[in-house]
């Protein structure tokens, strides 16, 4: 998943946040870090010295270092030109991106009180500040004009789509709403930025609030030595749960337990707690969701669309709803059928354990990692040995090393900002292109999944000197335990590899301007690159390079190779069927074109029943706790990984053809696709890559849906 880029939360104001009275004011002082120059290797944060009382300060004058740069700009009595209006435009709010990429990243990884209590401050303080600039009637006059005389300015290709992205920026950020409509535009952003942290935070609560305890071991039946040590030690944490097992509702506790659990009961119960989170009690997200919803409606309509989803995708590769629907139910009527073929295989294996029992969705993953066990002699414990998290980074960077010739350097004098992280030099030749930060293992201040995003982005300042990238992947991987590394399975490789494929959009960046660079693309071409990586992982060559036991170092068997390869569409009707639920709910939310009341679970159950899921089978994200569309910036968006994987796997098709190494392919995709950010449209790159649009068969046949 990537995250929107700091510029973007800033400038149309998708920052979320939550407001209250303000925290007394605290002098500025010059010896705030985010008022230096970062004496430190390649500019990275010094986290060392950040303390949060340097926050607020830091947005305080970043809010009015850029105001003052937007009114000299309004100012000049010159006729506007893109010298003197969108270069000065471009390059102000230095100190404010300096701090915002280090706050709003942490807020996500090292959350506490005290950053919760600061995010109620600085948010709102964001997101006015957003609107001022977007609602600046003397800033948008002058964008215009030079959008509207620009075949007299000889700009070149860089330069005009910079113009035309500022100038779509401002009309999709309010610059044409009529002024006696603006206050309540304002007001509409407002309550969205606070609604959405609130979501997010209520979810943080909710998940790191509720754990099942289990203090019989004989209960954990199925259970690995690995899992019943983590549970342990979680156990731990707590003096009313010490020597007792508790599981959390992080992925990689629950899923492996739904996984390996016998007792029925028990998988039903940390089942429910997942499930159920946020509806009803002390964090329900109920509300939320349908004041978020009809505020985003109200406020499409003010920017005249007849939905919020419309709004979105007039940005997007997609265009239109229509187009979304369309290439979801492409996809859902086979993987549907297939899913249904899965759950009667389930069906008859539960009916053996528990006769007249009906298959529920907490069965789902038990049964399935059975069967897959049965028909392949395949298991996440077979795998996971060959699979320490080490070896896996290892692998990751043996591919792009084969593939763009790139070396990874750890550097431990680089600041980090918690002791888990590490921090790579990535190299290119003997230059250093990018700083890489991975964050991999879960904790109660870090939000669960996982991301990419920037600490800075690549640019060319004004007196022409390249930025090089400072990228932050986090993770939640599984806890090492006893003496044991972190073990990955077959969907943490893929996780794994797909956030380095957003890393690698951000290290080749080679654009001039910070608003173009990198990951800022449509959101339905942000995960091509990401996807397309996941393909490498289990290459056959690849894990042979990379894949060697934890213990013996043993590379990893020919026989278990071939079973990998055999199960790669094993559970796919199941896999694909849960992600499209979860894009269909996202689009029905968003779709709608007059106020809605949301009941839940009706409103979700109606939804589901529509498109005729099944009921051992859940959206991947139940509305209460789906992030991504209501706080992570996915609104009208989750569509975008089914819509980028028929891009990478139409991409993945000429690497097969041509050798998955092929360095003429491979120095293709970097420069046509990886270098070029959003310098031009997103089809045309991809077409400059393949030399034709993306065809849907690649992704239903590699998912094994043909």
């Amino acid at each position: 998943m990537k995250r929107y880029s700091i510029i973007m939360c800033l400038i149309i104001t998708t920052v979320i946040g939550t407001s209250c009275h303000r925290q007394k004011k605290e002098v500025l002082t010059d010896d705030n870090p985010f008022f230096q120059e970062w004496d430190t290797p390649y500019g990275v944060p010094p986290f060392d010295k950040i303390q949060k009382s340097h926050y607020l300060p830091a947005f305080e004058r970043g809010i009015q270092e850029q105001r003052e740069a937007i009114q000299a700009i309004c100012d000049n009595t010159e006729e506007p030109t893109f010298g003197n209006t969108i270069i000065p435009y471009e390059y102000s709010g230095e100190l404010l991106n300096k701090v915002a990429g280090v706050f709003l990243n942490l807020t996500e990884c090292c959350n506490d009180d005290e950053m919760k209590a600061l995010s109620d401050t600085i948010i709102p303080m964001l997101t006015k500040h957003g609107d001022d600039i977007m609602l600046n009637d003397q800033l948008f006059a002058r964008i215009k004009y030079v959008y509207e005389h620009q075949d007299a300015m000889q700009l070149n290709a860089e330069q005009k789509r910079l113009l035309e992205v500022i100038y779509k920026d401002f009309v999709r950020g309010g610059a044409n709403v009529p002024a006696d409509q603006q206050p309540r535009f304002r007001e509409i952003n407002e309550k969205l930025s606070t609604l959405t942290l609130k979501f997010g935070n209520n979810l943080l609560d909710a998940t790191n609030s509720t754990k099942l305890v289990v203090d019989d071991v004989k209960k954990l039946k199925g259970l690995t030595e690995s899992q019943l040590e983590n549970a342990l030690e979680t156990g731990k944490k707590d003096k009313k749960t010490a020597g007792k097992y508790v599981f959390t509702l992080d992925i990689p506790t629950w899923e492996p337990f739904l996984m390996n659990c016998e007792n029925r009961e028990l998988r039903k119960e940390i089942w429910e707690k997942y499930a159920n989170r946020c509806l009803g009690g002390q964090y329900d997200n109920a509300a939320v969701i349908n004041a978020i919803a009809n505020l985003r409606l109200e406020r499409a309509k003010m920017l005249g669309f007849d939905s919020y989803a419309a709004y979105v995708l007039d940005d997007c590769m997609a265009k239109t709803p229509e187009a979304v629907y369309a290439l979801l139910h492409q996809v859902w009527t086979p993987a549907l059928a297939k899913a249904k073929t899965e759950a009667a295989d389930y069906q008859k294996m539960l009916s053996k354990d528990h006769p007249g029992a009906k298959l529920e969705p907490y069965d789902w993953r038990y049964y399935s990692e059975k069967m897959r066990k049965e028909k392949y002699d395949l298991n996440d414990e077979d795998i996971r040995p060959y699979f320490a998290l080490d070896t896996a980074v290892k692998g990751l960077f043996y591919v792009c090393n084969n593939l763009y010739g790139i070396t990874f350097q750890e550097n431990k004098e680089i600041p980090i900002y918690h002791p888990d992280v590490k921090a790579f030099e990535v190299y290119d030749g003997g230059e250093v292109i990018a700083i890489v930060y991975m964050d991999f293992l879960p904790r109660e201040s870090k939000r669960s999944g996982a991301w990419m995003t920037n600490f800075r982005e690549q640019y060319y300042t004004r007196d022409g000197k390249n930025q090089i990238p400072i990228i932050s992947l986090v993770f939640n991987f599984t806890k090492p335990s006893g003496k044991k590394p972190s073990m990955l399975n077959v969907d943490q490789v893929e996780t794994l590899f797909h956030e380095f494929g957003h890393a690698l959009h951000s290290i080749f960046s080679n654009c001039h301007y910070r608003t173009l660079s990198g990951t800022n693309v449509p959101r339905d071409f942000v995960e091509m690159p990401s996807q397309f990586m996941e393909h490498f992982a289990f290459e056959p060559e690849v894990m042979k390079a990379y894949a060697h036991h934890y213990k013996t170092g043993e590379v990893i068997p020919e026989s278990l190779i071939q079973k990998i390869s055999a199960a790669s569409t094993f559970g796919q009707g199941f896999i694909n069927t849960e992600l499209l639920a979860a894009s269909l709910l996202d689009m029905d939310y968003h779709t709608i074109t007059s106020k809605t009341n949301f009941k839940l679970p009706e409103f979700e159950d109606e939804s589901m029943s529509r498109i005729g899921l099944i009921s051992s089978i859940i959206s991947r994200y139940k509305s209460p706790y789906f992030q991504h569309v209501f706080s992570g910036g996915y609104a009208a968006g989750y569509y975008s990984y089914t819509w980028s994987a028929m891009l990478d796997n139409d991409a993945y098709e000429a690497f097969r053809e041509n050798g998955i190494f092929d360095k003429t392919t491979a120095t293709s995709f970097r420069t046509n696709i990886l270098e070029k950010g959003n310098t031009d449209d997103a089809m045309k790159l991809y077409v400059a890559f393949r030399g034709h649009e993306p065809s849907i068969e690649p992704l239903l046949r590699n998912r094994g849906l043909k």
